[in-house]
């Protein structure tokens, strides 16, 4: 009995597919430069890092530009309506994290190469060699100022801003408050997420009654959102007006 058992199980392993996720196939929605949807799945593109859409960067001669929408639509502008493929390398609640081909073409290696992510090395070194070359030929993020997607997200007075090209002297109080002050960062970021009396961070949409006598400014308590999903991430909840 036991060794019918072991015969099972090793049929089972050997079966095409059983010791990995099958490739998730079709053309996606682009949530940002390296965030896609296909169907019902949410992948997360492996090995690099991209300007989330409230991200703004600094050009060349220190003008503020939406660099995670530009990186978004980069990419879109890239692969049109293609078919995808995606090998997933690790499966965690949401999304997926896999590696991403278009006509047999490394997405993931595109968008470093062409300036539009950074290679993550918390995860891997795949693309160090690509992000080096976009630094070199100062395109996509690297034309002028920024912080590195993952710092951004936990930004402080202490965050390294990164560029091929010296940065002004106002680049890091510019750069730090990126996701708030007074205007939208970008057309797609345009929820309102302040913090109430108890303390609690409330998202407001477009829609809620509320919207527009939320103040909006550089300080702590007041940010701007791109979706729902990311107010939420962010700990906040629906204003219930």
């Amino acid at each position: 009995m036991v060794k019918k058992f072991v015969l099972l199980m090793a049929s089972v392993l050997l079966l095409p597919g059983a010791a990995q996720a099958a490739d998730i196939t079709g053309v996606p929605k682009l949530r940002n430069g390296d965030q896609i949807t296909i169907g019902a799945n949410r992948i997360r593109l492996a090995g690099i890092d991209a300007p989330s859409l409230d991200q703004l960067c600094l050009g060349p001669k220190g003008d503020r530009w939406t660099c995670g929408v530009a990186a978004r639509d980069a990419l879109a502008g890239h692969v049109g309506t293609k078919n995808w493929t995606c090998s997933v390398v690790r499966v965690e609640k949401k999304p997926s994290i896999a590696k991403c081909t278009v006509d047999g073409e490394d997405i993931q290696q595109w968008m470093v190469k062409n300036g539009w992510a950074l290679s993550y090395p918390r995860n891997a070194h795949t693309y160090d060699a690509d992000e080096k070359t976009a630094r070199t030929a100062r395109v996509g993020l690297w034309q002028g100022a920024f912080i590195a997607p993952w710092d951004w997200r936990v930004r402080n007075g202490k965050t390294v801003i990164l560029g091929a090209t010296r940065p002004p002297k106002n680049a890091r109080r510019i750069l730090l408050a990126s996701a708030s002050g007074p205007v939208a960062p970008s057309p797609d970021c345009t929820i309102k997420g302040n913090v109430n009396t108890a303390g609690e961070c409330i998202y407001h949409k477009p829609t809620s009654r509320w919207y527009a006598k939320i103040r909006m400014g550089i300080s702590k308590g007041t940010r701007w959102f791109c979706s729902v999903e990311d107010a939420e991430a962010a700990g906040c909840r629906e204003t219930r007006r």
